[in-house]
């Protein structure tokens, strides 16, 4: 009688039915945004990321003055309600400059680093696609980028190129393919081993198509977590360049520049070093928290 009631066991119903059914109808990228938004401060970096991308789109629309405009007799006032950021040497609206900045700083943040991506990770999925000799020689060649101090390396690409924002942007994209590079091949070395991808060359599916719809796909968690952090990185490198003057040139508004025009005058005018500062911490700050909430959330192993 025990087994019979065990074998016309009814299915759950009424709430557990219910919370089965949602649990199943749940896509893996809601899963990864429920994650996400339980941290707290995830959610502060993503909204920081966001104010200054809005910052950035509308900066035409939010910046009192043009960041060219120049007006010598305002030369170095305090933070006023005219100037809320104060002026610099050449009473420039150090606000305006700061808020133009914001577009400067994450366009390059995004154009290296999506470069890097495209670059990186096409090596890295064939290093550890194909392996043998394509591997060896790839996996040499991210050695010898990653052999030099980034810095370094982003500081010999522009001595070579000439100091300019776009060839700060190229030097910025060069030094980061290393990192996606390992980053992909590493995760390409697993997933190929799995019996879906066997299957898929048992039945004469081309390695083009097995790349771009399952090898690629799986291996997209790490490179966004990656790409988020990396972001944060490229800003500070652009300002590093900047301040050195191998990056953005006079009037551009970029933030390291801006700090290496004001050094000269910190004890004179602290307001003209503070404010882009400040933008390039809070900026760097809030990739690195949403960065860290992204890896978080879309590990599986945090989904208990």
């Amino acid at each position: 009688m025990a087994e019979i009631a065990e074998q016309t066991q009814l299915p759950p119903s009424g709430p557990e039915m219910n919370i089965q059914q949602e649990d199943k109808a749940v896509s893996p990228w809601v899963d990864v945004w429920r994650r996400f938004r339980k941290n707290k401060a995830a959610l502060f970096g993503a909204a920081l990321v966001s104010f200054f991308i809005l910052l950035a789109i509308f900066a035409d629309l939010i910046a009192p003055y043009g960041f060219k405009e120049t007006a010598l007799s305002n030369k170095h006032l305090p933070p006023s309600s005219d100037h809320w950021f104060g002026t610099d040497e050449f009473g420039r609206d150090i606000f305006s400059r700061v808020v133009y900045g914001a577009r400067i700083s994450l366009w390059v943040g995004f154009i290296s680093v999506a470069g890097s991506v495209v670059v990186g990770s096409s090596l890295g999925i064939i290093a550890g696609y194909y392996g043998r000799w394509v591997d060896a020689l790839i996996s040499r060649l991210f050695d010898i980028l990653l052999a030099f101090p980034s810095i370094l390396l982003a500081i010999a690409v522009v001595a070579m190129l000439g100091p300019s924002l776009r060839n700060a942007l190229i030097a910025i994209a060069i030094i980061n393919v290393p990192t996606f590079g390992r980053l992909v091949r590493s995760k390409v070395l697993t997933v190929k081993e799995e019996e879906y991808i066997t299957a898929a060359k048992a039945i004469g599916m081309k390695d083009s198509r097995i790349l771009l719809h399952h090898v690629l796909p799986n291996s997209l968690a790490p490179i966004i977590v990656q790409g988020t952090l990396a972001i944060a990185t490229a800003i500070i490198e652009a300002a590093a360049l900047g301040f050195l003057g191998m990056g953005a040139q006079p009037p551009t508004p970029e933030w390291g520049k801006m700090l290496a025009d004001s050094k000269d005058f910190i004890m004179q005018a602290p307001w003209t070093v503070f404010f882009p500062g400040i933008a390039i911490m809070l900026t760097v700050l809030g990739f690195n928290l949403m960065g860290d909430g992204l890896r978080d959330a879309l590990d599986p192993r945090m989904k208990n």
